[in-house]
């Protein structure tokens, strides 16, 4: 899998590569696949046209370089806020750990999507992936997608109690992440709303204060839940 952002580039050919993911996503994500040539990426990424077919053997190959590039970039967010996919192990969190890296989660995943002009540009390629499914949607689904949902899922588990793949959690879990990502998608409506005139570090600090707000909200009322069933099973 490729990690083009997280590598030092270390020689002309790798910052060709890079080059031409970026210009790639950009567009991809702006015009569509069939609606980008491979001059076009070529031209904005300053690249002979030929370098596409030599790093990526064509359009269809530098598409799969990009959805490896944003698998790769999410998962080095997620990994920062999870302390690695690896570990910690999600069977040692106590319940008070669990919810605190419930919270890391929500602000790493705000500050990447308000805050860096790249997210946009992974967002709006998403979007068309998931508005008209292709191949590349499966492959960033099996390498982003389900295994840190499933991560969240288990350390839902932690905090709460509720069993990692029942449908409550999976819906809870997706309905935490799409709060995040709705601040991206729904920036224009916010900033005009909020009288902001762009969403930088303060905002994004508002913006993560009011959904930790709501993941307190969202356990407290499981918390209440549990001691209201542990009362009557005792009685």
């Amino acid at each position: 899998m490729s990690t083009q952002s997280q590598k030092p580039l270390s020689s002309p050919a790798d910052m060709t590569k890079a080059a031409l993911v970026r210009a790639a996503l950009r567009l991809f994500g702006r015009q569509g696949y069939d609606g980008t040539s491979t001059r076009e990426i070529a031209a904005a990424a300053k690249a002979n046209i030929g370098s596409i077919a030599y790093h990526f053997g064509g359009k269809e190959g530098l598409r799969a370089a990009v959805a490896d590039h944003i698998v790769g970039t999410i998962q080095s967010i997620a990994n920062q806020a999870l302390g690695g996919m690896s570990g910690p192990d999600s069977a040692t969190l106590t319940p008070e750990t669990a919810r605190e890296q419930l919270k890391a989660t929500l602000q790493g995943m705000v500050t990447f999507l308000v805050a860096r002009p790249e997210a946009g540009e992974i967002v709006q390629f998403m979007l068309r992936e998931l508005s008209d499914p292709t191949p590349t949607l499966d492959r960033i689904y099996a390498g982003l997608f389900e295994p840190t949902h499933r991560r969240l899922c288990l350390i839902w588990e932690r905090a709460t109690g509720e069993p990692a793949e029942s449908e409550a959690t999976r819906l809870t879990i997706f309905s935490l992440i799409g709060q995040a990502v709705y601040f991206r998608i729904g920036r224009e409506p916010v900033m005009r709303r909020m009288g902001w005139t762009t969403i930088g570090q303060d905002e994004a600090s508002k913006i993560v204060a009011t959904l930790h707000a709501n993941l307190d909200a969202m356990l407290g009322v499981r918390s209440a839940t549990t001691r209201r069933h542990e009362g009557g099973d005792a009685k």
